[in-house]
């Protein structure tokens, strides 16, 4: 279901706005929100960014970062500001716990017009208006396309632009996911036409790593992957301790488990890391294996067929050892 004119609509008319994405944010739900909060600045809105914590480092050159705003560390302010607005844009997400606990009852509770844009599954019924599509390669795309559908891709310009290159760059792992699709391929050269310089992205999210980094992640490959006797399935298991040893800052092991899913005849990866009391698993696979199924049923968890989260309050060793024992349930019949 689709409310592209109904958004822009609200949008027009509102007074205050606030964009709002989920936890740990990554680089669609970044991209997403400062396309978002560029293109309503240039508009002439009063337009706030409030997020339920801060990006890694990794994504902090983006241009509007510093004007932010955080739960974690604005409580009182990010309150005030989701009490007061009119319209609140939910972006990159599609259900209110997706804030965390201490943000969503102040999102369920605020009175402002809600507007989702979000391409996960199965989205629940929180906002008034909505672009839901699941079968899109990002949100980014889709704040592009939602442009495209009101006739506004005018205000598109290499700020805005590069935001939602980002959004694409990330969630489709450079482009090679399946849900990339042609028109993912247009938007790419329109953004380049309004002066997106695309290396230069790829160079601050790919090649700006700290030695602790890379030092974790060598340790993990070498040290930590298990790959699974007869089956084209791998993981890497990392403890708090193991993190704290190098040093571990936020960010530090995005886009690992898809350098085990890069090993030749690998088609299923996961990644579990132990932090902040639990242990935080990340999915992935490709061809004939999907693994939404597998992390709602068994890890609190989902999202996309081949690119899925989850999360596990049992130990790490109870954790990854529940995965090999049931991961056969999963396991396509060729």
């Amino acid at each position: 279901m689709t409310d592209a004119n109904a958004i822009y609509q609200s949008i027009q008319t509102a007074q205050r706005i606030v964009i709002v994405s989920h936890k740990s944010p990554d680089g669609d739900s970044i991209g997403s929100s400062l396309a978002f909060f560029h293109l309503l600045k240039k508009w002439g809105k009063n337009v706030t960014v409030v997020h339920p914590d801060p990006a890694a480092d990794y994504l902090q050159w983006v241009e509007g970062q510093d004007q932010i705003i955080t739960f974690e560390k604005n409580e009182n302010q990010a309150i005030q500001l989701l009490q007061e607005a009119d319209v609140i844009c939910c972006l990159d997400f599609n259900e209110p716990s997706r804030v965390g606990k201490d943000m969503q009852p102040y999102l369920e509770q605020a009175t402002a017009t809600k507007i989702m844009i979000d391409h996960h599954l199965f989205p629940s019924d929180f906002c008034q208006f909505r672009i839901s599509i699941s079968t899109a390669c990002s949100t980014a795309q889709l704040v592009y396309e939602w442009l495209e559908e009101i006739k506004q891709l005018d205000s598109l310009d290499a700020t805005i632009g590069t935001c939602i290159y980002l959004g694409l760059l990330t969630d489709t792992g450079s482009f090679r996911f399946p849900s990339v699709n042609a028109h993912t391929h247009h938007i790419l050269a329109h953004l380049l036409e309004v002066g997106v310089v695309h290396y230069e992205i790829h160079e601050r999210i790919y090649d700006t790593n700290t030695i602790d980094r890379i030092r974790l992640r060598g340790y993990a490959l070498s040290e930590k992957l298990v790959c699974l006797e007869g089956l084209p399935i791998a993981y890497i298991s990392l403890s708090a301790e193991e993190l704290e040893r190098f040093n571990y800052k936020k960010g530090d092991t995005e886009g690992l488990v898809n350098q085990v899913l890069g090993i030749q005849g690998i088609q299923m990866a996961v990644l579990f890391v132990e932090k902040d009391g639990v242990v935080k698993i990340s999915f992935r696979s490709k061809g004939i294996y999907t693994v939404n199924e597998l992390a709602a049923k068994y890890f609190e968890g989902g999202g996309h067929g081949y690119a899925s989260g989850g999360v596990s309050t049992a130990s790490l060793e109870q954790t990854t050892l529940k995965f090999v024992t049931i991961v056969n349930e999963f396991i396509p019949i060729a």
